[in-house]
């Protein structure tokens, strides 16, 4: 089954590997996927509510959110988009190194839909990637894409 449209993934991510790891993971996609990126949670804020300089942004159909970043990290970002009813419905995967069960159980109180904690080795990242592709985008069932 492949999806017709093309999937917006907003990567929320302060790494440049990790950022070049998803991308790569990505590339072998059977879809069509435009990756956004932000460096933090204060960007992926503004990059969802459309505000300056994302004016122009699209309303992703998934957020990857690290936790671990500057000025405003995954944690707090994540309570603010769940806890707006304009951005609730976005499903939020937490892809993070933490395998903290502190983080795991905050993330899960706070609405994440998914709590990954990134592989080691680029193969096994560059697997999970493609996993999450596939579960978000061929087997659940996601509500219309919002103009």
């Amino acid at each position: 089954m492949t999806n017709p449209h093309r999937i917006d993934i907003l990567l929320v991510e302060d790494d440049p590997g990790d950022v070049e790891l998803t991308r790569e993971g990505l590339r072998e996609a059977t879809m069509l996927v435009n990756l956004h990126v932000v460096d933090d949670g204060e960007k992926a804020l503004k990059f969802l509510r459309k505000e300056p300089p994302y004016a122009e942004a699209v309303r992703p159909d998934i957020v990857l959110l690290d936790l671990n970043m500057p000025r405003k990290d995954g944690k707090e970002a994540l309570r603010e988009i769940k806890g707006d009813p304009a951005l609730r419905s976005i499903p939020v995967v937490v892809l993070t190194t933490s395998e903290a069960e502190a983080d795991i159980a905050a993330c899960y109180d706070l609405g994440a839909n998914c709590y990954i904690t990134k592989p080691i080795s680029f193969a096994a990242f560059t697997k999970v990637v493609a996993m999450i592709e596939e579960f978000w985008f061929t087997i659940v069932r996601m509500p219309a894409k919002e103009q």
